[in-house]
């Protein structure tokens, strides 16, 4: 399978990394046209606002609809989990507006404020190590949103179809599953577009 990563800002390596460690084929994604060419893409952190703008001005908004509305899996860590929201708490606009979720930025504080953390997720038997690092909460999710995860009664890790979305950096530890999680809705999306 090959996974790509938004390459626009963020932990693009680590998630590659992280793909690889998974069995899967990671690439940095800096055109649009990529997306033609990957089962399955990967939004990682940084700074949400930044990757709005940056969206806009590569064309990576419609595309990546586009790409989602397809069929095709995305999942979204961190500022990529904001970006990856239909409702934004406060003025914000939402950016691809894809998954039935209400994001509260920084919901966990600042940077000083970030934190490790083992985190029971389901379809995954032991707990995961999660990094948190001014993460995003989600606030509440309609009844098609499966909730994979929660933390202190927060919701952190979410399912709606083939789009997937974590508080967290799953890329930032050795821990690898949730890419692995990932890895098998690609290759079931591509089942499905092949039949």
């Amino acid at each position: 399978m090959n996974i790509g990563v938004l390459a626009l800002q963020g932990a693009v390596a680590e998630h590659i990394r992280s793909i690889g460690l998974a069995g899967g084929q990671g690439v940095a994604v800096k055109k649009t046209e990529q997306l033609a060419d990957i089962d399955g893409l990967i939004i990682p952190g940084g700074e949400s606002t930044t990757i709005g703008k940056l969206m806009r001005k590569y064309g990576f908004i419609e595309a990546i609809r586009d790409f989602a509305n397809g069929g095709n899996p995305v999942f979204g860590t961190c500022a990529g989990l904001i970006v990856m929201a239909k409702r934004l708490e406060g003025a914000e606009e939402p950016h691809l507006s894809l998954m039935d979720m209400t994001v509260a930025r920084n919901a966990f504080g600042r940077q000083r404020e970030s934190f490790e953390t083992n985190l029971d997720v389901k379809g995954i038997d032991t707990p995961l190590r999660a990094v948190f690092i001014r993460a995003p909460l989600i606030k509440e999710v309609s009844d098609r949103v499966e909730v994979l995860s929660m933390y202190k009664g927060e919701i952190v890790t979410a399912r709606q179809d083939h789009l997937l979305a974590s508080s967290y950096h799953p890329e930032l530890t050795d821990d690898y599953r949730l890419h692995e999680l990932f890895i098998q809705m690609a290759k079931e999306a591509s089942g499905v577009k092949a039949d």
